[in-house]
């Protein structure tokens, strides 16, 4: 895993290299609720995974990060950031280690996740999508096996879970970025990843010229949670709070619409 260089400060959010924190000392939160470090609210996380959270302008921006914020701000702490491999968070290592209080990392919601940690009310509904090159000819699964070309995902994702279920074995890549690459250079022809990083990507004129969506979104159910140690009831009432505030007063909204794009109706 790539480990995070430098420190960024945007917002209350800091990122810090490696995965241990700074020994601050173990801290208390407004309403009691208990912190790895005083006066932090210290969130693991795997970047980049754009628009969720990733590097901009020195700055740890996107998604998860502005609705964590929220938490944040209500227990008067400061969001920093650990970036950490994404394979932890299934069995929710640092969570148990005390590195972390919680984890946002545009993470779904499973029955085998739910054995390692808690997870807080759903705060995204999501969809996977299928990329592919536009040489490739390629447009669906079916496609993908008819031509017998290569299939990429992100390891230990939904998207590579769901490809293995569909009778495929995968090219697994660490991250988002190297999904990307790997469909840029060849070592795949098409990948399966979650819809909202490839309408980033293609964003990017340079990529909408050379890649094409699938023509229709690959609907999983599922929807993405934050994660708590087990046991941890006071930061998950805290962070459910947070969420279900920022969808009546409308914030969840302008985070949605500034990071991903027009707010589905069932979504608000």
């Amino acid at each position: 895993m790539r480990a995070a260089a430098g420190a960024a400060a945007a917002a209350g959010v800091f990122l810090a290299a490696g995965c241990s924190s700074d020994g601050g000392g173990k801290g208390e939160a407004a309403g009691g609720v208990p912190v790895v470090e005083k006066g932090k609210l210290t969130t693991c996380t795997h970047l980049p995974y754009p628009p969720f959270q990733f590097e901009q302008n020195g700055k740890v921006v996107g998604f998860d990060v502005a609705l964590i914020d929220l938490v944040a701000k209500n227990l008067k702490v400061e969001q920093k950031i650990l970036d950490t491999p994404f394979e932890n968070f299934k069995t929710g290592a640092f969570l148990n280690s005390g590195e972390c209080d919680l984890a946002a990392a545009g993470m779904t919601i499973t029955d085998e996740r739910k054995k390692n940690v808690d997870f807080s009310l759903p705060y995204f509904d999501a969809t996977q999508a299928l990329l592919a090159t536009k040489k490739s000819g390629i447009t669906s699964l079916a496609d993908v096996k008819a031509k017998n070309k290569k299939l990429g995902a992100q390891a230990e994702t939904t998207g590579e879970s769901y490809a293995k279920g569909q009778g495929f074995d995968p090219v697994a890549f660490e991250s988002s970025d190297a999904v990307l690459n790997g469909l840029r250079t060849g070592q795949v022809d098409a990948v399966v990843i979650d819809y909202p990083v490839v309408q980033g990507w293609l964003k990017d004129q340079k990529n909408a010229d050379e890649f094409v969506l699938g023509k229709q979104s690959i609907e999983t159910g599922e929807q993405y949670g934050f994660s708590v140690k087990k046991g941890n009831t006071a930061l998950l009432a805290a962070i459910d709070k947070a969420i279900t505030d920022a969808k009546a007063d409308g914030t969840y909204k302008k985070i949605y619409e500034q990071w991903i794009g027009p707010l589905p109706q069932a979504a608000s």
